[in-house]
């Protein structure tokens, strides 16, 4: 039996901190603040600044969401985000993705000021973190480096593989793990004989995108499980990446969905604007 990674548990303990650390600042006149930019009304989307709000709230940052029309021109996206770029009141920009499809992705990521890119996904950033001298750091890599340090589990010399290579997650989680003297393999949908490959991992973390994907073949006893889909399946439950209840007998540690990465992602974007305040960015 597995243990449990309690992403919540663990989420509303270092906001407790951070909390203490917003209030240290308010009594030197720092103010953290956050801006979320929403486009759209895509639901996945809503529920995601909702809970961004709600931590912010919780914490006590200054938070303000932004609402656009789906029909935003990139123009006047990139004019708001130069805005805030310009507004000292706020220490973090956040662009809530996806954004529709006449909105190119990489120039509105490339329009954010690096210092104010809470989400760490500026092309700045990642480099940064490719040379190993990391600032912003896209967050749910770095919320799941920081459950690894909470549950003692050390990656040094052991073998790591993670199932998804986007920007977001699947890159900057295999560069983070490799700074920590893990051996590091990124497989993803059309690597073959994955199952097999999956099965010499001591550290897998999976983050496809497909709903049940990981099950028992992919899975080496003992191995750290973590898991970072956020799927519905047929009946709209949310579900992850991997089939929990087939792994979690194999696993040494597993993070359940919900309440495992998702609180962390959330977390560590409070924690990296709260940080930038007090750098005084």
């Amino acid at each position: 039996m597995a243990e449990l990674i309690n992403g919540k548990e663990l989420a509303e303990k270092i906001q407790a901190e951070i909390a203490i650390k917003v209030n240290e600042l308010k009594e030197k006149d720092i103010h953290p603040g956050l801006v979320v930019l929403l486009v759209g009304e895509n639901p996945a989307s809503q529920v995601y600044v909702r809970n961004k709000e709600r931590s912010a709230k919780t914490i006590g940052i200054y938070s303000k969401v932004e609402r656009y029309a789906q029909t935003i021109s990139e123009a006047d996206l990139l004019a708001e985000i130069e805005k805030y770029n310009q507004d000292p009141r706020f220490h973090g920009i956040l662009v809530q993705l996806p954004l529709p499809e006449h909105i190119d992705e990489e120039k509105v990521l490339l329009a954010i000021d690096p210092k104010k890119d809470v989400d760490g996904f500026h092309p700045m950033n990642l480099g940064r973190l490719l040379a190993g001298n990391p600032d912003k750091i896209p967050c749910t890599p770095y919320g799941i480096m920081k459950m690894f340090e909470a549950y003692d589990i050390d990656l040094s010399g052991k073998r790591a593989v993670v199932i998804g290579r986007s920007n977001i997650v699947g890159k900057p989680m295999a560069q983070l793990m490799l700074m920590a003297d893990a051996t590091v393999t990124i497989a993803h949908s059309k690597t073959k004989q994955l199952p097999e490959l999956a099965k010499e991992a001591d550290i897998l973390v999976v983050a496809i995108g497909r709903g049940h994907f990981v099950t028992k073949e992919f899975i080496k006893p003992g191995a750290v499980v973590i898991d970072v889909g956020m799927n519905r399946d047929e009946n709209g439950k949310l579900i992850g990446d991997v089939k929990f209840d087939e792994v979690e007998p194999l696993a040494s540690y597993i993070t359940p969905v919900p309440k495992g990465v998702g609180p962390m992602t959330i977390t560590m974007l409070m924690y990296q604007t709260v940080m930038a305040a007090e750098a005084g960015e």
